[in-house]
């Protein structure tokens, strides 16, 4: 399976993607934390600025909620929740006004039937069962006498995890391009706290970007370990 007893070079293919995925993490939170300091000149916190984007855009069922944690903020489609995290919904910096308006951006995409949240939506179940059971599938290919169905059955599960990861860029790119406009007509920051703005969503964005990556030479490794083993029997 791993090339013999020798060292197995796609072991680098993990490293390179754990590596860019911590510089991703390290990025967004510093930055951040450094807009987090920096008061918006309207006063607005992140909640208020939540609800004033969504009513201008016509849409009143969709609640603003306080959950714990740090940027754990997150739109819930099925609830018709927008939920802020502590470090968003009552501060009013240009950070929280930014992710908040984030996750407004994904409400709008949800009102508007933006078609690439559907089809992230739709892949849902099949990512998370694809994601947990992949690898275990894979396994279970290897105790059983490297079972060649069983493996490409798991690897095919792996991949549709990696699809999602991937249909998820658009969505949020889209969903940071929408904030930062909304913010900006609406008079919820001025033309500078929109700058500094999208400097936290570029790096809140990058997290998904690394996450794809890495999924992506995880994935390139599987193909190349047991493709090699085909080649070879």
């Amino acid at each position: 399976m791993y090339y013999g007893y020798g060292f197995d070079w796609t072991y680098i293919l993990l490293i390179i993607g754990m590596i860019v995925s911590g510089i991703a993490s390290a990025r967004v939170s510093s930055t951040f934390n450094k807009y987090a300091r920096r008061g918006s000149t309207t006063g607005m916190t992140g909640a208020e600025a939540a609800q004033k984007i969504l009513y201008s855009q016509g849409i009143m069922d969709v609640r603003i909620e306080h959950i714990s944690g740090k940027l754990t903020d997150h739109y819930n489609p099925s609830t018709k929740t927008v939920n802020l995290s502590d470090a968003t919904y009552g501060s009013t910096s240009v950070a929280a006004v930014g992710v908040a308006a984030h996750e407004c951006g994904h409400v709008i995409q949800h009102h508007t039937g933006y078609a690439p949240l559907n089809i992230r939506t739709a892949l849902v179940p099949v990512a998370n069962i694809g994601s947990r059971a992949g690898i275990p599938i894979i396994l279970i290919g290897m105790l059983l006498g490297a079972n060649e169905s069983l493996i490409n059955i798991g690897i095919l599960a792996f991949s549709l995890g990696v699809l999602f990861q991937i249909v998820t860029l658009p969505v949020e790119f889209d969903a940071s391009a929408r904030a930062l406009k909304l913010v900006g007509t609406l008079g919820i920051l001025n033309p500078d706290e929109v700058k500094d703005t999208r400097k936290v969503l570029k790096a809140a964005a990058m997290t998904y970007v690394a996450s794809a990556f890495a999924a992506v030479l995880s994935l390139l490794r599987l193909l190349l370990i047991f493709g090699g083993n085909r080649r070879r029997n």
